[in-house]
């Protein structure tokens, strides 16, 4: 269900709507997902901030967006109109991504001020002098 248009050559080029794309590929777990993180306008085709979900994607085009503090860098390699495994879905796109520092994100995601049991909520100034003191400590 791919659309095609004609270019200057006269040659046909297959067209896909963003959200089926995003979609399809597994980056969003419903079309709807897709539809609602393309409409905030934090995604780009190409360098240039997308905010309709009905944008074209052609083969060739770079995407680049943020999902689970996680910047993604895909370059599209096919189109597909259905939704398959993750094997299938995984062969529609390059992930040019800069690899994650895994070991230390883990880290500072796990990381935890320890309070006393019962000592309540921090207050505001609390929490500004255990921040500054996590700094100090990197």
């Amino acid at each position: 269900m791919s659309k095609d248009s004609p270019t200057k050559d006269g040659a046909e080029t297959a067209r896909m709507r963003l959200d089926k794309w995003l979609w399809a590929a597994r980056f969003y777990k419903t079309r709807s997902l897709a539809t609602r993180e393309v409409k905030t306008g934090r995604l780009r085709i190409n360098g240039t901030h997308v905010k309709k979900p009905s944008a074209a994607v052609v083969v060739g085009d770079v995407l680049t967006f943020a999902k689970a503090e996680r910047v993604f860098v895909v370059r599209v390699l096919a189109l597909s109109d259905q939704r398959g495994p993750a094997i299938v879905a995984q062969g529609l796109y390059e992930d040019l991504s800069p690899a994650p520092d895994s070991a230390k994100t883990a880290q500072e995601k796990n990381r935890h001020a320890r309070r006393e049991a019962g000592s309540g909520r921090p207050t505001k100034a609390d929490r500004r002098a255990l921040d500054r003191f996590l700094s100090q400590k990197e």
